[in-house]
């Protein structure tokens, strides 16, 4: 009986560390529906300076992940520029990945750099990337290419 129960639960685990595997082998970073930066509008951070959380009416599909924002108007200059709105690094922490790792982030930890968007894992990662951001992004722009 202890044998099987052991069997389900490395059954179990298998298959959580497959699905994180697959989650994260994305160049996006998207939760399990397929929704980047956990829903946030990725516009709004540059219009209202504020992450502000997006609403599924007004939503884009671009690099495989599904894009929530604010209004029609934000949506509309997000379409005629993905690039400019995205968050650098498929919006995994930008520290995380300037130390060679894709993680997960927290949308309200964030920063704009020469008009770029930055996210990070937490606050305290954020006031670490905050002190030196620029070195930080001269690596990660190394490290995208043999991570991303």
């Amino acid at each position: 009986m202890i044998r099987k129960i052991l069997i389900y639960i490395k059954a179990a685990c298998f298959l959580i560390l497959i699905s994180a595997t697959f989650v994260f082998a994305s160049t996006i970073n998207k939760d399990v529906h397929g929704v980047a930066i956990k829903g946030y509008d990725p516009v709004a951070y540059f219009t209202d300076q504020n992450p502000t959380m997006g609403e599924s009416t007004f939503q884009y599909k671009w690099q495989d992940a599904t894009w929530y924002f604010t209004s029609e108007d934000h949506k509309r200059l997000f379409v005629s520029n993905p690039e400019k709105y995205a968050p650098e690094f498929g919006g995994y922490c930008a520290y995380g990945v300037s130390k060679g790792s894709k993680a997960d982030i927290d949308p309200t930890a964030w920063s704009i750099v020469d008009n770029k968007l930055y996210l990070n894992f937490n606050e305290s990662v954020q006031a670490i990337w905050k002190k030196n951001s620029v070195e930080y992004i001269r690596v990660a722009n190394q490290n995208w290419p043999k991570i991303k």
